[in-house]
C-alpha cells in the first residue's frame, strides 16, 4: 500500500501512479522481470529454451502468485522475493517439472526486488511528467495571458511593490521547467538493470554472465549499469530528491493560490464543482482543497526523503535495515508527488483570475505601495537619503490625512521652497500609476513562456 488507506489514497496519490504501486503492480513487474531473466538465460544457452517459453507462460498468468500467502511469509523470510520465488517455482513446476528447475536461474532476491522496483519508477515517472507537462502548458498561458495584468508583490506577506500576476505564474512555469530537467535526469540514470547475484559478482554465471546481463536489459527495455548497485542506493535518492523538490515546487505554488484565495484577498479561486470545496455546516465556504492536498504532500514528503538519504549509509555488498526501508518510503514519495502534481495541474489548468480585485488591492494602502518609486524619482535630484526621508514623511501624512500618497507628497514638496516643483503632476500621476512600476515583469514572464515552450520543442528525452 504506497500510502496508508485506501479512503486516501485518491485524495493524495494519482490513480494511474497508485496502480503501478499496488500490490499487483508490484508483483506484475517481479514476473516480468523472472520471465525475461529466463529469455534471457535461454538466448545465451544458460537454461534450455522451453523451460524458458514454461517460465515466461506462467509468469503472464494474473493468478500465479497468492498475494496473501506471500505477505505472510514475508515476515519470516525478511523480503517479497524468496516466497514469490518459492510460490512461482511451485507453479512452474506443476506445468513442467524440469523447467521449474531453471526459475530464479542465478539471480539473488535483491536483483528480482530492485529490477522490478526500476520498471515500477519508469512506468510512474512517465505518467508523472505527462502531468508535469499539463501543469506548466497551463502556467506558460497564465503568464501569458496575464503577462501585464499588474497586482501586488508581496513580502513578508505584506505589501511590497506592483508585479504582475503573469510575472508570478511565470515564476511557478520556471521552477516546473526545472523540475522537468531534473526528472528528465534522474529518469535515464534509474533506467538499468539491477543484477549481481548473491554478492554482486554474478559468479554464478561464469562466463556467461555479461551476455545474460546484457539480453537481460534488452528484454527489459532497460541498461546495463558498469556494475551491480546493491549497496550502492544513489539512484534511488536521486529519484526521491528530484521528486521532493518538485513537491516543495508544488507546495510553494499552493501556498501562493491558497494566500491569494483568501475571502480578504479574493484574487484568484480554484476551479468550482459539484461537491468541491464545501463544508459539512458553512453553506458559503469554498475552500482551497486542491492546495490543501498539495500542502499535506509537502509537509509529509521532506522527511521521506530524508529517509532515502539515511539509508544510503550500507553494509558491504547487501544493507541490514537500509535497504528495507526504501520500500514503502520512495513508493510513498512517489505516489505523493504523483497526487500533488495532478491536483496543483487540475487546479492551474481551471484558475479562475479576478484582475479587477488584484487592480483594487493594489489600491488598499492609497499609493503607499509606490513610495520606492517616488523616493527613487526624488533621489536623482536631491539624493536618496533625503528622498527617503521626504517620502516616509508624505506616507505618514497620507496615513494620517486619510489621503493618497500622491496628494500628500504634493502637499509636502510645496510647502517647502526648496523641494517645490521637483515633481510636476504629469511625475506624480505617473508615479502613483502601478502599471508603471512594475519592472522587469512582463519580460519575466515572457521569458519563462519562452523557455518552457523551447523545452517543449527539444524534449531532453
Amino acid at each position: 500500500m504506497p500510502t496508508l488507506s485506501r479512503l486516501t489514497d485518491p485524495m493524495f496519490g494519482s490513480p494511474a501512479v497508485l496502480e503501478v504501486f499496488s500490490d499487483t503492480g508490484t508483483v506484475r513487474r517481479m514476473l516480468d522481470a523472472e520471465a525475461a531473466l529466463a529469455r534471457a538465460e535461454a538466448q545465451c544457452g544458460v537454461i534450455p529454451a522451453a523451460a524458458a517459453a514454461v517460465i515466461t507462460e506462467v509468469c503472464g498468468r494474473g493468478d500465479v502468485i497468492d498475494l496473501d500467502a506471500l505477505a505472510q511469509a514475508a515476515v519470516s523470510a525478511g523480503n517479497l522475493a524468496i516466497p514469490f520465488v518459492k510460490q512461482l517455482t511451485a507453479a512452474v513446476t506443476q506445468r513442467d517439472a524440469d523447467a521449474g528447475r531453471y526459475v530464479h536461474w542465478g539471480a539473488t532476491s535483491q536483483d528480482i526486488i530492485d529490477t522490478a522496483l526500476v520498471l515500477q519508477l519508469r512506468d510512474a515517472l512517465r505518467e508523472i511528467v505527462v502531468d508535469l507537462l499539463r501543469a506548466g502548458d497551463a502556467c506558460a498561458m497564465l503568464a501569458a495571458t496575464h503577462r501585464a495584468t499588474p497586482m501586488v508583490a508581496r513580502t513578508w506577506l505584506q505589501h511590497a511593490l506592483p508585479t504582475t500576476f503573469g510575472c508570478k505564474a511565470g515564476g511557478w512555469l520556471d521552477a516546473l521547467r526545472r523540475d522537468l530537467t531534473r526528472l528528465d535526469h534522474v529518469g535515464a540514470q534509474v533506467r538499468v538493470i539491477q543484477f549481481g547475484g548473491a554478492a554482486g559478482t554474478l559468479a554464478s554465471l561464469g562466463d556467461d554472465a555479461p551476455a545474460v546481463a546484457a539480453r537481460f536489459a534488452t528484454e527489459l527495455q532497460l541498461d546495463v549499469p558498469a556494475l551491480p548497485w546493491h549497496a550502492h542506493r544513489d539512484r534511488l535518492v536521486e529519484v526521491a530528491t528530484a521528486l521532493g523538490m518538485l513537491t516543495g515546487t508544488l507546495g510553494k505554488m499552493a501556498r501562493d493560490v491558497s494566500l491569494m484565495m483568501q475571502t480578504e484577498v479574493g484574487e484568484v479561486a480554484e476551479p468550482s464543482g459539484p461537491g468541491r470545496g464545501g463544508s459539512s455546516t458553512m453553506p458559503h465556504k469554498r475552500n482551497p482543497v486542491g492546495c490543501a492536498a498539495v500542502l499535506t504532500a509537502a509537509t509529509r514528503v521532506p522527511p521521506l526523503v530524508a529517509t532515502m538519504l539515511a539509508g544510503m549509509t550500507q553494509e558491504h555488498e547487501r544493507a541490514l535495515g537500509g535497504w528495507q526501508a526504501e520500500w514503502d518510503t520512495l513508493p510513498q514519495i512517489v505516489t505523493l508527488a504523483a497526487g500533488a502534481l495532478r491536483q496543483m495541474a487540475d487546479v492551474v489548468s481551471g484558475l479562475q483570475v479576478d484582475e479587477a480585485r488584484m487592480r483594487a488591492n493594489l489600491d488598499i494602502t492609497h499609493g503607499l505601495i509606490l513610495g520606492e518609486a517616488a523616493m527613487l524619482e526624488l533621489g536623482r535630484r536631491i539624493g536618496r537619503l533625503q528622498a527617503h526621508h521626504l517620502v516616509e514623511q508624505a506616507s505618514r501624512r497620507a496615513v494620517a490625512e486619510d489621503t493618497t500618497l500622491r496628494i500628500a507628497l504634493a502637499r509636502t514638496l510645496a510647502e517647502d521652497p526648496n523641494h517645490a516643483g521637483l515633481l510636476d503632476d504629469a511625475a506624480l500621476d505617473r508615479l502613483s500609476d502601478p502599471a508603471q512600476y512594475a519592472g522587469q515583469s512582463e519580460r519575466f514572464a515572457d521569458a519563462a513562456v519562452a523557455a518552457w515552450q523551447a523545452l517543449r520543442a527539444n524534449p531532453q528525452n
